[in-house]
């Protein structure tokens, strides 16, 4: 079985292919489309950005979203629609406005640019998003982003369609799972891509295949493979699971999230539970990271960077998972056990997320050295009810502290019953030193994770008395 996609309105049928083989290795060495550029092979840089359209249910148009070609697995454009900057021929409005504003030196990192931008110019995921936001994920060591930003906001969005391509692509839609198996000749052995339809086939497929490494964005599985070298011998993408990515709201307010949901699809919803939710959710990554990314997939992965668990533990949300035709719920905090070990079984994988609505008090903060696209060093989430001054309950999770996400069970001691109050915050703050020790690494040291830690706790007892907001930094030197 072959991978078959649109380029620029014509059918591609790949052959038999490594199933780890990337989008951005395809189109250079395959098919000499040399314009997309690989710059740091990690979802980072941008300089590798496409756009790639999945047809809409009723099969009327095509909704695009820019992602980093560099860490897409071939597998996951199986029907669908790619563009790259070749495909523009020079007569698109971005590129016009690039030439004309001097947006472009070396050239390297221009292509990625254009197609983010021109992705915003037909209305591509995130089209709504200020201009600045949608090339976030976009370096340039050179220009200087000024020039960018002024052509970027000289295309507006419009609408987008090709009937014939839309038509092109309703042909190539599949029914059935993509499957297929690669003999390796230089590891020696056969590796295989399974793509179910259905998440009875996924749930079934896993029983038979509790090894399989099941894949959705590929925004971290990717640098396993492009940065470790690493050979997965079966792949379980979950990209094409009808009812994977939905969102749900339901009466109480709270929302269920699939794990299939991406990032930028979750995003409007999240900052209506909290808009610090929302302001967390907008630097997860560039756009095209946040278009790939789901958010069943972060937590699944398990990190102790990963941005979403701790704002999700500080709400109460509870992980649903599925094994063949069982599911269990558990909180989401219980589903870290320890540095790469998870509370999944065999065969067993994550179905859906329950977001609670937010308390009366929650706050997000997530400290990086970059402000966009880039890692936390830190990041603190703070959930409290309080009722006439006093704090009754309290869900305090920090990543970035500890080999998983963990609540800080110590600090919440120190606040619940207690008035809310500038001594109690103090007491909380240092109680978090018996919750984490924390590693020193690039990101940050131990003294200094711990340190700004406590002053985050600070700062909440300082905005809520009203006073202006403190400056972590500022914090932390003083």
């Amino acid at each position: 079985m072959s991978v078959r996609f649109l380029l620029d309105g014509e059918v591609i049928e790949t052959g038999p292919i490594d199933p780890t083989l990337t989008l951005l290795d395809f189109l250079r060495y395959r098919l000499c489309r040399t314009g997309t550029k690989e710059g740091c092979a990690e979802g980072d840089c941008g300089a590798c950005t496409v756009l790639v359209g999945t047809l809409a249910e009723g099969r009327n148009a095509i909704g695009w979203r820019a992602v980093n070609a560099c860490i897409l697995f071939m597998g996951m454009i199986d029907g669908r629609a790619l563009m790259t900057v070749e495909s523009l021929s020079g007569r698109a409005p971005i590129q016009r406005e690039m030439i004309a504003r001097h947006g472009s030196q070396c050239g390297f990192c221009t292509p990625g640019f254009v197609m983010s931008l021109h992705g915003r110019s037909i209305g591509a995921s995130g089209c709504e998003l200020p201009v600045a936001d949608v090339i976030a994920g976009n370096l340039c060591r050179c220009t200087g982003y000024g020039p960018i930003l002024a052509s970027g906001e000289a295309v507006p969005p419009q609408g987008w369609h090709d009937h014939a391509m839309v038509e092109a692509l309703a042909a190539i839609q599949r029914e059935e799972p993509l499957a297929f198996t690669f003999s390796d000749p230089l590891a020696g052995r056969t590796r295989s891509w399974f793509a179910p339809r259905t998440i009875d086939q996924l749930a079934d497929h896993l029983l038979d295949h509790p090894d399989a490494r099941i894949v959705a964005g590929a925004t971290d599985v990717g640098l396993w493979v492009t940065k470790q070298h690493r050979i997965l011998d079966e792949v379980v993408w979950v990209g094409d699971v009808r009812d994977f990515n939905l969102s749900t709201p339901h009466d109480d307010g709270s929302w269920t999230f699939a794990a299939g949901v991406t990032y930028a699809s979750a995003h409007p919803l999240l900052a209506e539970i909290h808009p610090d939710l929302g302001e967390l959710v907008r630097r997860i990554g560039g756009l095209q990271v946040r278009n790939s990314g789901t958010i069943g997939g972060n937590i699944a992965n398990g990190s102790p960077i990963g941005d979403g668990p701790p704002a999700l533990i500080a709400l109460g949300a509870t992980l649903v998972l599925r094994r063949g035709s069982e599911t269990r719920e558990l909180p989401l905090e219980d589903y870290f056990l320890a540095y790469g070990r998870q509370d999944r079984r065999p065969g067993e994988f994550v179905l859906a997320v329950r977001v609670p609505p937010a308390p009366s008090f929650y706050r997000v903060v997530k400290l990086s050295k970059r402000f966009d696209s880039d890692i936390s060093a830190v990041c603190g989430a703070f959930g409290l009810e309080i009722e006439e001054g006093i704090v009754r309950s309290a869900r305090i999770a920090f990543g970035g502290m500890a080999a998983t996400p963990r609540r800080a069970s110590a600090c919440e001691a120190a606040l619940v019953g207690k008035a809310w109050s500038e001594a109690a915050a103090e007491a909380a703050a240092l109680a978090l030193a018996e919750d984490y020790a924390p590693l020193s690494d690039m990101r940050g040291s131990s003294e200094y994770r711990l340190l700004v830690a406590q002053n985050l706790v600070r700062r909440l007892w300082a905005e809520s008395a009203g006073d202006e907001p403190v400056s972590v930094l500022a914090l932390a030197d003083g």
